[in-house]
């Protein structure tokens, strides 16, 4: 009898909860974790709403890496690109805003830029690619703001080269209007680009990055730019509810991953390249090939229903967990999941990993 998909959710989560090694993030225990980060916090003193303590010291040690003016923690990277976007259209006297198609801000975030801030969105492209000059040149008008993900997540964690990247800067620069970078895996891409975070951020007006992801934070989010911008930026996060009476553990747990992960993007890029080139000829495709930063789609020649069974089937077996649910792609008998390389990856060769995928493949 053929097992439903409920049946599979719940025996992965089960066996999810039983796992004792992780590919990608493994399950710390509530309390071990917060007794890591009481041991790690560096001030006595409390934040109180967004100022002092170890969340001051968060947002200048991230305004030095990015090499910019000023930086502010919000909650979340949803509340401060809200925030800078609207400092920028309410300076330039338009709702206007250039946004790729195919961007966090318009997949996941419920049409929060015009239904929050009513503003105008302009597609610059929805190909799976970053956008060009030539897309932005063809909106016409004023426009407030510019915004490119890097990277851009949805067809693959796409970055552009170093030299599209500063031509299209170089477009904005000329056209007199911000860039704002969607960051939210910039620390992820600087093997790639071959460039610093302060010479990439340096090609932009402002910057958003996130501390949840591969550095293993928390929550929240930093915005980086120019004084007068993150001034007034501070300003839409109390508005949105962001000013937090405290937010001393998310800061804590920022500066622990910018501490002991930031120091590994070249190593975790390196083993990307590597899983990413065994899984290939192990019978399994990969987007984009090479991959561009740590994350990157794995594609299988099974169908989602029965790839996830045998997941779940070696799950439950070995107490390891490789990957996240499969999904199925407009291929009939295809499937496809992000595979992301963290820290915990560098604890497998590369040939437990091919291994391990093998398996899944197997009838």
């Amino acid at each position: 009898m053929a097992t439903s998909a409920d049946d599979l959710r719940a025996r992965r989560k089960s066996a999810s909860d039983a796992c004792d090694r992780w590919l990608s993030q493994a399950r710390v225990p509530a309390p071990e974790r917060l007794r890591r980060l009481a041991e790690a916090a560096t001030d006595e003193r409390y934040d109180s709403y967004g100022h002092g303590g170890d969340i001051e010291a968060l947002e200048q040690e991230v305004a030095d890496l990015l090499g910019k003016p000023a930086a502010v923690f919000m909650p979340s990277g949803i509340m401060a690109q809200q925030s800078v976007l609207r400092v920028y259209a309410d300076r330039a006297g338009t709702k206007r805003v250039a946004v790729h198609g195919q961007s966090h801000l318009l997949v996941h975030e419920l049409n929060a830029l015009e239904e929050v801030h009513h503003l105008r969105i302009e597609r610059l492209t929805s190909d799976p690619r970053q956008p060009r000059p030539d897309e932005l040149a063809a909106i016409p008008g004023k426009l407030a703001a510019v915004t490119l993900e890097l990277p851009l997540r949805e067809p693959g964690f796409l970055l552009p080269t170093w030299d599209e990247l500063v031509v299209f800067a170089e477009a904005c620069a000329e056209r007199g209007v911000p860039l704002h970078l969607d960051g939210a895996r910039l620390w992820e891409s600087t093997p790639y680009l071959g460039h610093s975070l302060a010479e990439i951020s340096a090609l932009a007006t402002s910057v958003y990055l996130s501390f949840y992801k591969v550095l293993g934070g928390l929550a929240g989010a930093v915005l980086a730019g120019p004084e007068d911008v993150i001034a007034e930026a501070r300003r839409w996060q109390r508005r949105l509810g962001g000013n937090l009476y405290t937010m001393l553990p998310y800061a804590v747990a920022a500066r622990e991953g910018l501490r002991a992960v930031l120091p590994q993007m070249d190593d975790l890029y390196k083993r990307a390249v590597e899983v990413a080139t065994a899984l290939q000829a192990a019978g399994y495709r990969v987007v984009p090939e090479p991959p561009h930063t740590n994350s990157f789609q794995v594609y299988a020649p099974r169908d989602a229903a029965v790839i996830e069974a045998a997941t779940v089937d070696r799950m439950e077996r070995t107490r390891e967990s490789i990957c996240g649910p499969w999904q199925p792609t407009a291929v009939p008998g295809w499937s496809w999941i992000e595979l992301v390389i963290t820290p915990h990856t560098l604890q497998w060769s590369v040939a437990e990993i091919t291994k391990a995928f093998g398996e899944l493949l197997r009838d």
